[in-house]
């Protein structure tokens, strides 16, 4: 299964989506923020990121802007899971290289679903 990193400023999303991925038998990683999640994913290189938007600090935005233009990172894909559910978010988002942009509350058989075609790109 996957090493998955979650960045949200959310105890309680952290829980949900990390009860959600391990119960599929999914590692996860969690920072609950944005420059800490970019830390932790160029050193522990996971599989995938889920990542929020609105965070103290580095947000989302800019966290995935940095990842994807990273050469140490640029291969993992980045999900944002986010409140945020305007199509300027999402056109925003999808342009600082995230691979797909999710709204909650999240069904876990969405997430899934989502999880497993990035990953499923990744290997492509």
């Amino acid at each position: 299964m996957a090493k998955v990193l979650i960045v949200d400023d959310s105890p309680t999303e952290l829980y949900q989506l990390s009860a959600m991925l391990e119960k599929h038998g999914h590692t996860v990683l969690t920072a609950d923020n944005g420059a800490d999640g970019v830390a932790l994913c160029k050193e522990e290189q996971p599989d995938a990121v889920l990542m929020d938007i609105v965070m103290p600090g580095l947000n989302g935005f800019q966290a995935t802007r940095q990842l994807s233009k990273d050469g140490s990172t640029v291969h993992i894909p980045v999900i944002i899971v986010t409140t945020k559910d305007q199509e300027t978010d999402r056109v925003w988002g999808m342009r600082q290289g995230a691979k797909n942009y999710l709204t909650k509350p999240i069904k876990e058989n969405l997430l899934l679903e989502t999880l497993n075609e990035v990953l499923s790109d990744v290997a492509a």
